[in-house]
């Protein structure tokens, strides 16, 4: 009988994940090994005889679960990145005994006189600011879970989360099938006018790859995006637009807007039954925003300034596809795309096809990997021998300036059917001191870019290349992750706060400095010349206020959802509301964005997709400091960074760690000035 490779010490490099030996039947007997485990760890802390301390208490809570951890990390980032129907199935299976467990130790009485014990006496123990803030969250892991209720609202609180971890489950899996079913047929050549040939090549081979004669066009983002910005034929534009913000909403099998009534109202529920007026109330007391009007207004303000951006720009962009062929009166949503990319190679003479050629992935990938060692001295070395769950997965050792091993960085750049859609980061070992070890990371970016073709590299879109860096800012706040303990380390931080490392890194997109470290023609060798690096930047803020009010748009809609007591209202209506403050473009009817909204209900950003604005304020302000004085070679900024924000992880309050990095609060000044909505 074959040894179940979760239930024996992995003898791969560095203790990775053994792919190539776990198989399905080895999760859910590894699983219920963990859960036992785990729930006799925290009987032993229950039962210890001595009197609570942080020790035997907290620290042994924290450290409990670990055989746990070490599967479900593995389930949970295949069910994103490689899924299949045995993988749902079992993901589905699992949920409601992870969520049981949960809550049998958040609603454990002895366990939480026993915390509340040693945090009543949180003065005296004079603990160290990391200590100090693990018993802090431990007891509020506790009170805002459940633990002062009474035991009708504890086993009400038990079904509300049984519940809601399902719903969340079925929410990703139907944008997952509506997104892989649907796929647009071309067989005319005429209907490909307009398209680069790289996206009729590989429209080309997907219908080869489906038995297809013709052009298979689908709603994976590099097919989609490109089809949007360029298809001269507006009527398939609208067809694949319809599609992609139709999905979760046609009222069959994968319709999403039961489920989004039964989770507003479920959280809602569980926030009354804590304390709180609604669920937003309940996640931004732990925020560094840390109150619904604080958010409500901040969204509110910037409204005020991207709104006449946005009118203004609109106006242009009408003006130019008049002077170009439209006839209607208006733009629809399936226009903007496509205008917006003419008129910014008109304005700029820049687009996509004339940059793609400096982006081949690799190089951009060797760019984030040389930005990285020029501020803070981490080297990368690919190595072959670490196990992956799909050929297509890039594996490196991170080492640190002195050498020493930092982390184990794993990427994974392509789209499949087994994956779902975006760019995300990921942990499959986090960072912890243990018996005096330092255990370190090992971190995942997954992201859907342009495949290569029969005849070119991967060539990257520049948004790509931002998206590659940006999910590279999170892998760093993961891989120098410094601190003891896992819960509090590199991206166990507040929503708000999380962004930053991913947004700084951003920044350096723009910067002639580093573009010319990486930015090579793939079939010359040349360094992108200075007057394209003018024209990337001069268009950074190119219908900035359209963009602007387009994230604004999922952050009111957010609030709204869970701000508020449910209202009822259909989806259509919820969208209508806030889309008269935030859409400029004609409502259509059959579509909206609510249905396939992952980030918030199937992701963990209820009440807090408004982070990604939050964070520009915190980015920009930093980035000003690294430009300042020096760049990349600002050493000062990228110590201070390094120590106080990378390595930190929420081990301290996020505006404390800010302004030990800062020097002073952030001010939104320097993200209204690089958007162009101020001067």
């Amino acid at each position: 009988m074959n040894q179940n490779p979760f239930l024996a010490p992995y003898t791969t490099p560095h203790q990775t994940a053994p792919f190539d030996k776990i198989k399905n039947d080895d999760y859910l007997p590894a699983i219920k090994d963990g859960l036992e485990q785990g729930r006799k760890e925290v009987e032993a802390i229950v039962k210890n005889a001595a009197k609570p301390t942080f020790e035997n208490t907290i620290v042994a809570l924290e450290q409990s679960g670990e055989q746990l951890g070490k599967v479900t990390s593995v389930l949970f980032n295949l069910n994103s990145a490689e899924t299949s129907p045995e993988i749902q199935a079992i993901v589905k299976e699992v949920s409601p005994m992870l969520s049981e467990y949960g809550n049998d130790i958040t609603l454990n009485e002895k366990l939480f006189a026993r915390i509340k014990t040693v945090y009543d006496q949180r003065e005296k123990l004079k603990l160290d600011p990391e200590s100090a803030m693990l018993l802090e969250k431990a007891y509020k892991r506790f009170s805002r879970n459940g633990a002062n209720l009474d035991e009708k609202g504890k086993e009400r609180l038990r079904a509300i989360d049984k519940e809601l971890s399902q719903l969340s489950l079925q929410f990703g899996e139907n944008v997952l099938n509506e997104t892989n079913e649907y796929t647009m047929l071309v067989t005319d050549e005429k209907d490909l006018a307009g398209l680069p040939d790289y996206v009729v090549e590989a429209a080309k081979a997907t219908a080869k790859q489906k038995g297809k004669e013709g052009y298979v066009f689908s709603l994976q983002a590099p097919s989609y995006g490109p089809f949007m910005q360029y298809a001269d034929n507006r009527e398939l534009r609208k067809q694949l637009y319809m599609a992609f913000n139709g999905r979760g909403f046609h009222g069959d099998k994968n319709d999403n807007s039961a489920i989004i009534d039964k989770i507003v109202k479920l959280r809602y529920e569980r926030a009354n039954l804590l304390g709180y007026p609604t669920h937003a109330d309940f996640v931004l007391e732990e925020s560094m925003a840390g109150s619904r009007s604080k958010v409500q207004s901040f969204l509110d303000e910037l409204v005020g300034y991207a709104r006449p951006a946005a009118e203004k720009q609109l106006g242009e962009l009408t003006t130019y596809a008049k002077a170009n062929g439209f006839t209607d009166d208006k733009l629809q949503a399936w226009d903007n795309s496509y205008y917006a990319e003419k008129l910014k190679k008109e304005k700029y003479d820049l687009d996509d096809e004339t940059l793609k050629p400096y982006f081949k992935l690799e190089n951009v990938l060797n760019g984030a990997f040389t930005v990285a060692n020029k501020l803070y001295g981490i080297t990368f070395k690919e190595r072959k021998d670490i196990p992956v769950y799909n050929a297509e997965v890039k594996t490196f050792d991170v080492f640190d300036k002195d050498g020493k091993f930092l982390a184990v960085f794993y990427g994974d750049y392509f789209p499949r059917a087994g994956k779902r859609s975006g760019a995300w980061m990921n942990d499959l070992q986090g960072q912890k001191v243990e018996k005096g070890q330092n255990v370190r990371p090992h971190i995942i970016n997954v992201c859907n870019f342009t495949r290569p073709t029969d005849t070119k590299p991967s060539l990257l879109t520049f948004y790509e290349v931002t998206t590659l860096f940006h999910e590279f800012g999170h892998g760093l706040h993961g891989m120098l992750a410094n601190g003891n303990y896992e819960s509090l380390s590199g991206t166990s931080v507040p929503r708000d706060f999380v962004e930053l490392p991913s947004q700084v890194m951003e920044n350096w997109c723009y910067d002639p400095e580093a573009l010319k470290l990486f930015a090579k023609h793939y079939q010359t060798g040349e360094v992108i010349p200075n007057e394209l690096i003018e024209k990337i930047r001069a268009s950074q803020n190119f219908l900035a206020g359209l963009a602007n009010l387009r994230q604004l748009r999922f952050g009111m809609v957010d609030m709204y959802y869970h701000g508020q007591k449910p209202t009822g209202e259909s989806i259509s209506d919820v969208e209508n509301k806030v889309d008269s403050l935030t859409n400029l473009f004609p409502r259509v009817e059959g579509v909206a964005f609510s249905p396939a909204f992952s980030h918030i209900f199937a992701g963990g950003y209820s009440a807090g997709y408004y982070s990604y604005k939050w964070s520009e304020v915190l980015d920009a302000d930093a980035f000003e400091f690294f430009k300042e004085n020096g760049g990349l070679t600002n050493k000062t900024a990228a110590d201070s960074f390094r120590k106080n924000v990378l390595e930190k992880g929420g081990s301290e309050r996020p505006m404390e760690l800010y302004k030990k990095f800062r020097g002073r609060e952030p001010s939104p000044k320097a993200m209204l000035r690089r958007s162009g909505l101020i001067l």
